[in-house]
C-alpha cells in the first residue's frame, strides 16, 4: 500500500540561509523533510516492484538531485536512462515541447518508472507517457517529487508523489529559474520580484509561461 502524500500548506518551515534571502522568500520543504519522504517513497516503489527488474526513466534536468537520492534508497535491481524535454527556449512558444534527448535503453516488455521533479500543468508527462507507451513497455508508473494540482491542464496524475504543494514559484533541490538555484538543498519559494524582473528583461514580448520553469 502506498503511503499518503505529504501535503504542504503550512507557513515556511525554516529561515532561508543569509546568502539567498534577497532572492528566496522562504523554505517550503526543508532538507530533512525531503530525505524522510524519499525514504518512504523508495520503500513503496521497492514493494510494488519486488522481484522484478526496473527501468528508471528520468526527465532532465530538474530531476537530478531527486533521482540520485531516490535510487540510492531503492533496494532492487534497476537500469537507468534519461529523456530530455524542454518547453521554452529560443523560438519556442509556451506549451510547445521539444525532446532534447531520446532513450537509449529498450523498454519493450519492461517495467518502467518515469521520474520527474514537478507535476503542474501535466503537459510534459502527458507527452512523455504517450511516447513511452508507443514503445510497448509492460507497465509504466510515474513518480514526482512535487505535485502542484492547482495548475493542472492535462488529466495526468502521478502514482508516487512526494509532496502536494500550493501554486507558488518553487526553486531548489534541482528546480531552477533561468538555470539558477538548482543546488539549493531545500525547496524554496522565489521572491516574485526576481522572476518578474528577469522575464521583463529577457523576454518582454513573450507569454509569461514561455520564459520561466519548464511546465511539468
Amino acid at each position: 500500500m502506498t503511503a499518503p502524500t505529504t501535503i504542504v500548506s503550512a507557513p515556511y518551515v525554516a529561515r532561508v540561509p543569509p546568502r539567498w534571502r534577497n532572492e528566496v522568500e522562504g523554505v517550503l520543504i526543508a532538507e530533512d523533510q525531503i530525505a524522510r519522504r524519499i525514504r518512504v517513497m523508495a520503500g513503496d516503489i521497492a514493494r510494488d516492484y519486488a522481484n522484478r527488474e526496473l527501468i528508471v526513466v528520468s526527465l532532465l534536468n530538474g530531476t537530478v538531485m531527486f533521482l540520485a537520492d531516490l535510487i540510492r534508497n531503492l533496494s532492487l535491481p534497476l537500469r537507468l536512462d534519461f529523456i530530455g524535454v524542454s518547453s521554452y527556449g529560443a523560438g519556442t512558444e509556451s506549451g510547445e515541447l521539444v525532446f532534447t534527448k531520446e532513450l537509449r535503453l529498450g523498454v519493450r516488455g519492461r517495467d518502467v518508472l518515469l521520474v520527474d521533479d514537478i507535476l503542474d500543468t501535466g503537459k510534459t508527462l502527458f507527452r512523455v507517457l504517450g511516447k513511452l507507451r508507443a514503445l510497448r513497455p509492460r507497465r509504466i508508473k510515474t513518480c514526482v517529487l512535487l505535485n502542484k494540482a492547482a495548475r493542472r491542464v492535462e488529466a495526468v496524475e502521478a502514482d508516487y508523489v512526494g509532496f502536494e504543494i500550493p501554486d507558488v514559484f518553487v526553486v531548489g533541490y534541482g528546480l531552477d529559474f533561468a538555470e539558477r538555484y538548482r543546488n539549493l538543498p531545500f525547496v524554496g519559494v522565489l521572491h516574485p520580484h526576481v522572476y518578474k524582473r528577469a522575464r521583463q528583461r529577457r523576454c518582454p514580448d513573450r507569454p509569461r509561461s514561455a520564459c520561466g520553469q519548464r511546465q511539468g
